[in-house]
């Protein structure tokens, strides 16, 4: 597989850098920052394995490399997520190519990309990160996948890659020159710029599926139908089409060329995931070959912290079959999803998020499966197996619940309302689960509605809480996290 393109070069040649960072490797007390000094990487380390340190706490948006030191400093989106990162490793030493790295807060507060100095990076304390590439206006990006010798799907590219590095909010796929291709649109530039300086040149498959990035010269997109071929995460509401290809706006036909017309006919989510599973070990991109569904979620509040709690918040993402809080370390638990796909996706949304005043750390597992309590064992309800739980939201092929996965959100959507319940009896409902509603709103049919709590900690909370909450005469309420503001 490729590794990420160089961001920036060595600048061990560089007297100024040079002396900053000798001073540097003197000092292990630094304050907190959002840029993190690594020491004692192997030589020949790739910027891939130095980015993978990073990407389970945050957006990683630079790295520069110090190949003749082995050494790296690598920045995140924001200081939390640095100081999440660090906590971590004090914890639990990090290891790359089976060699302990070390890691500590740098006294920059930013690494600045200089574009008229080919060594590259620099440390400083002022302007904005780029990639070289200078600063995207659009947030749309458009790629072609080379070499395409196993079937890429939109589910494939949100779900398991592009989600990563920001909020994708639109994806249409098409073929031209008999070439896959996609146009994708995220909430901002910055996440575009993210996102291709840390794919382009990548496989999603070992040795295949190239990923070939560039920025689009479309700012928008617009997307009429929601189907395997494109969709809109802003507009649920969109017809499928009855399978016909999506209609194109026609500055994006205009944009894509005259022989862009015939879209690819992609797989559906179940079958995208199918896919992907028939793909384990060839997996590049998520750093576990041969991986399974099985994650491990750290720092909990142990005292507040169940198997149902667990459930709930995760079965967001898929439908959890086991859960295991560890006997001798009650802040950890293990958690077994359907499959690696519904893993992946889950550990990309909740990870870093706040449950029961505890930022939570999600990442993969080596075990293959969660074991049950062998018979007569009392494990004090510490595991649940939910394998034939009703309340799983993707168990339906075809289920609308694929379209609806959104990134944990303070505005949360409610549907299964019965008509006698009044937007007073949500208000309080919600505000008894510990937080404070700010807005509020019905769908017409008043079946739906939208409640918008003051952070994403209550949301999360409210959502653990009134999940399958039974209103009354056999109606439960479902709760999901909104892509919409009130």
């Amino acid at each position: 597989m490729s590794s990420f393109g160089p961001l920036l070069a060595d600048t061990t040649s560089n007297g100024s850098d040079s002396k900053k960072l000798r001073v540097e490797d003197r000092v292990g007390d630094a304050p907190p920052s959002r840029v993190l000094h690594i020491r004692k990487l192997p030589n020949d380390v790739s910027e891939t394995e130095i980015i993978a340190l990073g990407l389970p706490f945050g957006k990683v948006t630079n790295i520069l490399t110090l190949k003749g030191k082995n050494q790296a400093f690598l920045e995140l989106s924001t200081e939390e997520a640095a100081m999440t990162m660090v906590n971590y490793y004090s914890a639990v030493t990090p290891h790359v190519r089976s060699m302990p790295v070390y890691i500590q807060y740098s006294n920059h507060k930013e690494l600045k990309t200089d574009n008229s100095n080919q060594s590259g990076g620099t440390l400083a304390s002022g302007s904005n990160s780029s990639d070289g590439c200078g600063t995207p206006s659009s947030p749309v990006l458009r790629i072609i996948i080379d070499n395409m010798f196993y079937p890429v799907t939109l589910d494939v590219l949100l779900l398991k890659i592009f989600s990563k590095f920001g909020t994708v909010m639109k994806i249409i796929t098409f073929t031209k020159n008999n070439q896959f291709q996609a146009l994708l649109q995220y909430n901002d530039p910055n996440s575009a710029q993210q996102a291709k300086v840390a794919l382009d040149g990548q496989n999603i498959y070992n040795a295949c599926c190239t990923l070939r990035i560039d920025y689009s010269k479309l700012v928008n997109l617009n997307v009429k139908y929601n189907n395997d071929k494109s969709r809109d995460y802003t507009r649920p509401e969109l017809p499928a089409g009855d399978g016909q290809p999506p209609a194109l706006d026609p500055s994006v036909v205009a944009a894509l060329g005259k022989d862009s017309g015939s879209l690819l006919g992609a797989l559906s989510p179940l079958s995208a995931a199918a896919a992907a599973a028939a793909a384990a070990g060839r997996v590049a991109l998520s750093g576990h070959s041969g991986a399974s569904g099985v994650l491990l979620v750290s720092n909990l509040n142990e005292e507040m912290v169940t198997p149902h709690s667990l459930f709930t918040l995760f079965g967001v993402y898929g439908d959890v079959q086991r859960v295991k809080i560890l006997f001798n370390k009650k802040d950890s638990a293990l958690i077994q999803m359907a499959d690696m796909n519904q893993a992946q996706l889950a550990m990309s949304h909740l990870n870093g998020q706040k449950m029961y005043s505890k930022i939570i750390r999600v990442t993969m597992s080596k075990h293959q499966t969660v074991q049950l309590p062998r018979d007569g064992l009392d494990d004090q309800g510490l595991t649940k197996d939910f394998t034939n739980s009703p309340l799983h939201r993707f168990k339906k092929p075809g289920s609308k619940n694929f379209q609806n996965i959104f990134p944990p959100s303070a505005t949360l959507h409610l549907s299964n309302i019965p008509q006698d319940i009044t937007e007073e009896d949500l208000r309080v409902l919600f505000s008894n689960s510990g937080g404070t509603v700010k807005a509020f709103k019905f769908f017409q049919d008043h079946k739906m509605a939208l409640i918008q709590m003051t952070t994403i900690e209550e949301a999360i909370q409210c959502l653990i809480d009134l999940h399958n909450y039974n209103m009354g005469n056999n109606h439960h309420l479902k709760v999901s996290f909104s892509k919409s503001t009130i």
